[in-house]
């Protein structure tokens, strides 16, 4: 099985922005995180991350046809990005959405993901647990299906 862990603007930054609302671990760190989390459930987590919409949405075009689910942090992106919206939801694969920070707990333009409504469900506010939470749930929706 085969899982893309896309992450958007800023993400790159991890372990030097604001610790109090995104930890301390960088984004090499979670990605390692995942990529064993990925080896321990027998799924490979390819790993992705661009500040740009348009590499995204390319990436997700170009590497869909052979994943069977998605993992994304769109950073900011989740927000606003129409064309991360339609990317995502033009795939047909399960897709779980994950935010560091509560963004129910941010500013109100923080509160409503447009790219949320395309995911099967949003983990917010778990910190870099809400990476793994998201890799088991997939492996086990695409493995065994949840009948929901």
């Amino acid at each position: 099985m085969r899982i893309l862990l896309i992450n958007g603007p800023n993400l790159n930054a991890l372990g030097q922005r604001d610790p109090t609302l995104y930890g301390t671990m960088t984004l090499p760190e979670i990605e390692a995180a995942v990529v064993a989390g990925g080896e321990e459930l027998d799924t490979e987590v390819v790993c992705f991350q661009s500040n740009s919409e348009g590499a995204i949405v390319d990436y997700i075009q170009e590497q869909t046809p052979n994943a069977q689910g998605i993992i994304i942090n769109g950073g900011a992106l989740s927000h606003y990005g129409l064309s991360l919206r339609d990317a995502l939801s033009d795939t047909g694969l399960p897709v779980v959405e994950v935010h560091l920070s509560n963004i129910h707990a941010r500013e109100s333009w923080r509160q409503r993901s447009v790219t949320g409504s395309v995911a099967k469900g949003v983990i917010t506010g778990l910190g870099w647990s809400g990476y793994m939470y998201a890799l088991d749930y997939l492996v086990t929706e695409i493995t065994q299906g949840s009948g929901q």
